[in-house]
């Protein structure tokens, strides 16, 4: 069963109260990263918290979709990698069996 509490977060100078189930520590980083995008947007000029939020919301989804992209890319780089690792491989013991025929070792019966 999952347990939810109450948490306080403080976002963009504005505390919100939610009941969750994740974990406070974690809920704070997130929320500790938010106020990093937030500050570093130094208020955004004449924009309204929710313009900042906004903002704030935007870049975090376009880092999401970049690291989803780069995801894609190394899992797309490791399957080519190891797929031809496995052609290697497999090329080599198919080199490496001896040949029926005049190879073959000869034993006493």
């Amino acid at each position: 069963m999952v347990v939810k509490h109450t948490v306080t977060l403080e976002i963009a100078g504005t505390k919100f109260r939610l009941i969750a189930d994740a974990d406070e520590q974690h809920l704070a980083e997130l929320a500790s990263m938010v106020n990093d995008r937030v500050a570093k947007l130094g208020g955004a000029g004449r924009a309204s918290a929710a313009q900042v939020l906004a903002l704030v919301a935007l870049g975090l989804a376009d880092d999401l979709k970049t690291s989803e992209k780069k995801l894609r890319e190394v899992d797309q780089l490791a399957r080519t990698t190891i797929t031809q690792l496995i052609a290697r491989i497999d090329q080599r013991l198919v080199q490496d069996q001896p040949r029926h025929g005049g190879d073959a070792p000869v034993t006493d019966s």
